[in-house]
């Protein structure tokens, strides 16, 4: 293949991708960067406009942000993909060039075989394995060898252990585990318990009961269950790294779908070629059935077990304040944790290995580099084909496809993380914008206009400088520090503090979808989920403490509501106040009172919620709201969050009936949260189907034949010029089929064929993107049909017609 014709190749693919492996920046475009700047003439290249576009924009990054970006996950078939989309490294790697380019073609072969050769070998287990695991093994024996005994020599006493129906059970002190509980009860609640609660408290079901207290027994269906059946996989992963990489692990977490592990290799890169040779060493590790067990430590004696892991030394002596703290064992893997987990590494039955990437040591863009690996896992296999099948439909809703491919958003590296929303796509932003609006006016809001811009001490009044300073666009002015606002609320403090205010106008309701802007590392910007600049559906309520409860009916009937229109259920969660909390105890004490009204309000509200102890704000407590989408994916958009931190910080009063001074709460609220974010679920839960009411796409008028493009046209206009988003289609090269098969998968809601008959009697026939046949109708019937599909938003339009 010729120099020229392997830029064009690669010029043809970034006019549809921005990258070389599609949205996102990976380790492909590294590479190629790397090698066309060593073998292709800058002359050349510059001939290519994406292509020339594309290399200004990696040149952009520094060399060590390039080394960071993620490594790729391709499945060999992705490789042929619409839009002549080829495997751009091996086209790369074999390609020659022009024989009065002899080196370069000599180099690109030694290149392309070196490529190849190392695409064919993997990684294996290393051995002997690093020597730091023997060594922690020794020092566990010895130490485990002491705390069995010291088990052993407590003495048992009878105690009371309390089910969640009430039933009371006797059990022994130091001896009686909540797995024996569970198989006193039946084998086969035992074999489902993923982990148990104690007290409220998680706990290990081989771990002994110690005094009288409540049990719960938690199956995977549970979110905490499947949060402890993640974390222990990623220990079963951590073993695998640690036995194939030998390098040192840092964090290991649970993740909302799965878990992932991070170790630092600084000579060696994590391929998706090591994930077959992961994946069969973690089902070898699950089927040893590996018993995870646990050992209180101290802090001296965990650092002579992790000298070796500079990491897991930071983190004993930045973040462990306490004279002892617990590891966890399973196999040869010991690993700093607070647990707990699932009884052995056998109840694991199904397990992936999903993608890998670099990221930094605790997100700092200038500490280590480290390789995150992530997994996901079930305790039965059908729900891991499940969860494929769902990644795969996901794959093709993915907003940042349908974006593209109906015109809606796009985004520029001249601003990342700034969505470009072109006619079609502001549509949809402004019709959502409207539709919460409109809700305003019913139920109270007032709309406010704030600015963009502040000096830093507001900031520092509200207490975000310190903690957020870095989240944020600031820059200086005149000698004086600025601001982008990343949020509303303290602009709104402002309003509501510019004169007095008195009991009469509370509660004060205050609305603005002002734009915020949020300095979002580089790396973790996503589509329009993980954005810079966005704005909110951002609300705050200035009321009495009596008021709450009332306030708080209101924001979940018009989450109610909203979440009604778009088609999506939702679950709720109190969350009361956290280890972590900012202010004096006794306004805290005064948010605990408040907390009861929460709860109160959600009783009344008449749908089922949970308690988070420990999970609200640092300001207050909130309550959460979690969407399901039509993928049975969560997301969480609105939020309804108690704030008695900022009044005081702003000094905001009002007079009371007493006519004394009194502190009003701030109540923070946002229902579509992000309209960017909300936008990008919207998009994938209707997979780019959008209802009537918000679809920029609801009409498209079609001609039988030339003579009738003229009054295609008239029609088009006239339910243009009642409020609608119509299209004509008037394109001599189609035939009439044609066209009405590329408006159904252009997703127009209604198809309007036209002809002689409907030319004499002014009418259409309607059909609709399902192929669903309505018949003829007059264009005044239509109009109004359409008005009141558009003011009911209706979700079914097209069957409801």
């Amino acid at each position: 293949m010729t120099e020229s014709s392997v830029l064009s190749k690669l010029d043809s693919h970034l006019s549809y991708f921005s990258y070389i492996g599609g949205y996102e920046p990976t380790q492909e475009d590294t590479e190629v960067y790397s090698f066309l700047s060593g073998h292709f003439p800058e002359k050349e290249m510059a001939k290519h406009s994406h292509l020339s576009r594309w290399l200004r924009h990696l040149a952009s990054f520094s060399a060590e942000s390039r080394a960071a970006f993620s490594v790729a996950v391709l499945k060999p078939s992705s490789c042929e993909q619409e839009n002549g989309r080829v495997n751009l490294l091996s086209l790369i790697n074999t390609s020659t060039v022009d024989s009065n380019r002899s080196v370069h073609t000599k180099t690109n072969k030694e290149a392309g075989k070196k490529k190849v050769e190392k695409e064919k070998s993997s990684v294996s287990e290393l051995k002997p394995w690093p020597s730091y695991i023997q060594d922690r093994l020794l020092l566990w024996d010895k130490l485990k060898a002491e705390y069995d005994a010291k088990l052993a020599a407590k003495t048992p006493e009878n105690i009371t252990v309390t089910l969640p129906d009430g039933k009371a059970i006797t059990a022994e002190s130091w001896r009686t585990t909540p797995y024996d509980i569970a198989m006193g009860i039946s084998k086969g609640l035992a074999e489902n318990a993923v982990i148990s609660k104690v007290d409220g408290i998680l706990w290990d079901l081989d771990r002994p009961l110690e005094k009288n207290c409540s049990l719960q027994l938690l199956k995977f269906d549970d979110d905490e269950a499947q949060q402890v059946f993640w974390h222990s996989t990623a220990h079963v992963l951590g073993e695998a790294m640690e036995r194939v990489y030998g390098g040192c692990l840092c964090y290991g977490p649970p993740i909302e779908n799965g878990y992932y592990y991070d170790m630092f290799l600084p000579d060696k890169q994590v391929s998706n070629l090591d994930f077959p040779v992961l994946e069969g060493l973690m089902k070898t590790i699950v089927k040893e059935k590996q018993p995870f067990e646990r050992l209180e430590m101290t802090k001296e004696q965990l650092l002579e077990m992790f000298k070796y892991n500079e990491f897991k030394v930071r983190i004993l002596k930045e973040k462990v304040n306490t004279p002892t703290t617990t590891v966890y064992r399973c196999g040869p893997l010991i690993d700093l944790c607070r647990g707990p987990h699932v009884r052995n590494t056998g109840k694991i039955k199904s397990l992936k290995v999903t993608k890998n990437s670099a990221t930094y040591w605790e997100g700092k863009a200038d500490a280590e580099s480290l390789q995150r690996v992530y997994g996901i896992s079930f305790p039965d296999p059908k729900q891991l084909k499940e969860w494929e099948k769902i990644q795969e439909e996901a794959a093709k809703r993915d907003h940042r496809k349908l974006g593209r491919e109906q015109e809606l958003f796009f985004f520029h590296e001249l601003s990342p993380g700034s969505c470009f929303f072109q006619p079609k796509g502001a549509h949809i932003y402004n019709t959502l914008v409207e539709f919460i609006r409109g809700e305003y006016r019913k139920r109270g809001f007032q709309e406010v206009v704030s600015p963009n811009l502040y000096n830093s001490k507001l900031w520092k009044t509200s207490g975000h400088w310190a903690h957020y300073a870095e989240n944020m666009f600031s820059f200086e002015v005149e000698k004086e520090q600025f601001a982008l606002k990343p949020m509303n609320c303290p602009g709104h403090c402002l309003i509501f503090d510019h004169r007095p205010r008195s009991w009469k106008e509370l509660p004060w309701r205050v609305a603005d979808f002002g734009v915020l802007h949020r300095n979002e590392f580089s790396g973790a910007l996503t589509g329009l989920t993980r954005v810079r600049r966005f704005q909110q559906d951002d609300a705050h309520i200035f009321c009495m403490p009596d008021q709450i409860k009332s306030e708080m009916t209101g924001c979940l009937d018009f989450i109610k509501h909203v979440y009604g229109v778009f088609g999506f259920t939702f679950q709720l969660r109190l969350s009361t106040r956290p280890e972590k909390y900012l202010g004096e105890i006794a306004v805290w004490n005064d948010a605990e009172k408040a907390s009861n009204a929460l709860a109160e309000s959600l009783n009344e509200f008449g749908q089922p919620w949970k308690e988070n102890p420990g999970d609200g704000a640092f300001y207050g407590p909130k309550i959460d709201i979690t969407i399901m989408d039509a993928l049975r994916r969560q997301h969480q958009c609105a939020t309804i969050q108690l704030d008695f931190q900022l009044p005081v910080r702003f000094d905001l009063s009002y007079i009371g009936v007493d006519g004394e001074k009194k502190r009003p709460v701030m109540i923070h609220r946002a229902i579509l949260g992000s309209v960017e974010r909300m936008i990008a679920v919207l998009t994938e839960s209707y997979a780019g189907k959008w209802p009537f009411w918000l679809s920029p796409r609801q009409a498209m008028v079609i001609p039988v034949a030339v003579p009738f493009n003229d009054y295609a046209t008239k029609v088009k206009q006239q339910l243009f010029e009642a409020g609608f988003m119509c299209d004509v289609d008037t394109d001599d090269s189609d035939t009439m089929n044609k066209k009405i098969r590329n408006a159904q998968l252009a997703q127009y809601n209604f198809i309007m064929v036209v002809g002689e008959k409907e030319l004499n009697g002014n009418t259409v026939n309607i059909r609709t993107r399902d192929n669903l046949v309505h018949g003829e109708f007059s264009i005044d019937a239509v109009i109004e049909k359409f008005k009141v599909l558009a003011k009911n938003r209706t979700l079914k339009s097209e069957e409801n017609f």
